[in-house]
């Protein structure tokens, strides 16, 4: 049978981020997906952000709240273009509005003006 699963904006998914350089996080681990499942269904490609359980108080981590099946930090200033479909992306659970806004008003501040 064939996973009809298609990421969507909001939802934090299982993914792999290998090969990786330098700072960029590695391994297998959850992320956020800021584009819309139109584009990623479209290209085979999502836009992500990956999460940490290591929180260190950057000013560009966004903290998952509390009741969710995954614990950490979003990294806003490490977002990644992936190929979902190669990599396995895995639905964990939804991040709520009020946090994806907080990521996108912080991801704001990277590529503004």
């Amino acid at each position: 049978m064939v996973d009809s699963y298609v990421p969507d904006k909001k939802d934090i998914v299982f993914i792999t981020f290998n090969p990786q350089a330098g700072h960029e996080q590695a391994g297998h681990r959850p992320a956020l997906v800021i584009s819309p499942k139109a584009y990623n269904e479209k290209t085979g490609l999502a836009i992500f952000c990956p999460i940490t359980t290591k929180i260190k108080g950057y000013p560009f981590e966004v903290l998952i709240p509390e009741g969710l099946e995954v614990k950490g930090a979003i990294l806003v200033d490490q977002v990644k273009s992936l190929d979902w479909r190669i990599r396995q992306a895995k639905f964990i659970c939804t991040l709520p509005q009020d946090s994806f806004n907080e990521v996108i008003e912080k991801l704001s501040v990277l590529i503004s003006k």
